[in-house]
């Protein structure tokens, strides 16, 4: 059963996936766990239970730019759903897709890249 019509990934958040996923051996399974209960949730149900937050102070209205907070991470143990991995991703309502950005460790960094964002997003550049 499919979910979402697509889900796409940017080339910035492959080598980010990759090169985390060194690191935590259970990312791939994570993130389809990820887009199976959390995503499905959020976008599908319309439950909010604060795992997943809407940037919207970058200026973007379409398509909507979010962070996901809660990211189980097998990999992390005892950490469960907080286990400080975010990604960030773009959905598309009207087409149903949702393509990830960005995945990084709260440990590695602060906050998501917004200059990534707003490269592929934001208003074209003159």
């Amino acid at each position: 059963m499919t979910i979402f019509n697509d889900i796409r990934k940017l080339d910035e958040f492959k080598k980010d996936f990759k090169k985390l996923s060194r690191r935590f051996r259970t990312l791939d399974e994570d993130l389809n766990s990820f887009i199976a209960n959390q995503l499905k949730l959020t976008h599908k149900k319309n439950i909010d239970n604060r795992g997943v937050i809407r940037i919207s102070d970058l200026g973007i209205q379409q398509p909507q730019i979010y962070k996901a907070k809660k990211f189980a991470c097998k990999a992390l143990k005892g950490k469960g759903a907080a286990s400080g991995i975010r990604v960030i991703y773009a959905y598309y309502e009207q087409e149903d897709i949702v393509e990830f950005i960005e995945i990084y460790y709260k440990g590695d960094k602060e906050n998501e890249n917004r200059d990534r964002i707003l490269s592929h997003y934001g208003k074209e550049k003159f």
